[in-house]
């Protein structure tokens, strides 16, 4: 693959560049007029993450508002439970809704026979956004880490605490551990079929990993993610693959030593220059992150003084700029526009 000509993949290869490459987590979303017409279109989110006439829109509208260097597919991280056969839906205003898995019973009904057959619209839209995309711009798939899908199919919803799951992992470990080496699984089989479709960059959201103690975070988080960077590594030794263990501070430093990324993403609470150096001996591993999206909600000048710190703080390391989350949806598209010039103007 030739990374020369995509600034995104060059730094994941190892290269420094000024100006960084930039993308957001959320580009896409409900920030954005053109964003919530398309969805007024369907009668839920899955539907529109399902229609890749739709998907291939909704990925497509930041690049050609913003110039971002890298586009990521419009989906969810819930799509893997949906397709090993888990109930998931939508509610408006109140987050995803999952049957719960409580006991063998439940975890049985799970099953990896038909993921790709119910994924094939995914596929369908990263083939489609591999042929549209201007050549200079990246195509980032994902998944979910199966630490944060596991919690949302014991839990059932979204939670602060995710009781449901850190008790169940205590309790029948041995389940626990099924329900997750079945997510690794899927994870494997999903992210290759996407590189397969076009993907040329990955990204693995753990987002629920700062929940976890030590021990915990090693057995559910660290261990899946080095079979998940190893697996995609065998099969396609070409395609980068960034985590964002999300949360877990000081143990970063173990997953820039011991996974093989090629990409942390840094979430708000992260000093950079902490990060910078914690990760050094992981040369030439890249660094992305981490301005507050809350920034973007804020006077301009306090945003752009904001990113010239952070770009200041990761100078020495091959620099993804991005947010330690995604973009909120009060956010102003005027303020993402001047984020980005900023970031690309030679005076910047």
């Amino acid at each position: 693959m030739d990374r020369s000509h995509k600034p995104f993949l060059a730094v994941l290869a190892g290269e420094r560049r000024d100006p960084p490459p930039v993308w957001l987590m959320r580009q896409a979303g409900r920030y954005l007029p053109e964003y919530r017409a398309v969805r007024a279109r369907v009668r839920d989110f899955l539907e529109l993450c399902y229609t890749p006439e739709l998907a291939v829109e909704v990925t497509l509208q930041p690049i050609r508002r913003f110039g971002f260097d890298a586009a990521i597919l419009f989906s969810d991280i819930l799509v893997v439970p949906h397709a090993l056969g888990a109930e998931v839906r939508f509610a408006e205003g109140e987050g995803p809704r999952l049957d719960p898995i409580a006991d063998a019973a439940d975890l049985a009904r799970l099953d990896l026979a038909r993921l790709h057959e119910r994924l094939e619209p995914v596929y369908e839209t990263l083939r489609r956004l591999a042929s549209a995309l201007p050549e200079e711009v990246a195509l980032i798939g994902f998944a979910g880490a199966p630490w944060t899908l596991a919690a949302y199919l014991v839990e059932g919803r979204g939670s602060k605490e995710w009781l449901a799951p850190r008790t169940l992992a205590r309790r029948e470990p041995r389940l626990f551990a099924s329900l997750v080496d079945l997510l690794t699984e899927a994870v494997v089989e999903f992210l290759s079929a996407q590189v397969r479709a076009g993907a040329q960059a990955l990204q693995l959201f753990d987002s629920w990993a700062g929940v976890l103690p030590e021990a915990e975070l090693e057995r559910w988080c660290l261990a899946p993610a080095k079979r998940i960077v190893a697996a995609l590594r065998a099969r396609h030794p070409e395609v980068p693959v960034i985590l964002f263990p999300r949360g877990v501070g000081a143990h970063l430093a173990r997953f820039a030593r011991e996974t093989g990324a090629a990409g942390l993403s840094l979430d708000t609470t992260v000093p950079i220059a902490w990060a910078a150096e914690a990760v050094r001996a992981a040369h030439p591993l890249a660094l992305q992150g981490n301005l507050d999206p809350v920034a973007l909600l804020g006077p301009e000048q306090a945003l752009l003084e904001e990113a010239r710190r952070i770009r200041d703080a990761a100078a020495l390391r091959p620099h993804i700029f991005n947010l330690g989350h995604g973009v909120l949806p009060p956010t102003p598209p005027e303020r993402v526009a001047a984020l980005v010039r900023y970031l690309k103007s030679a005076g910047g």
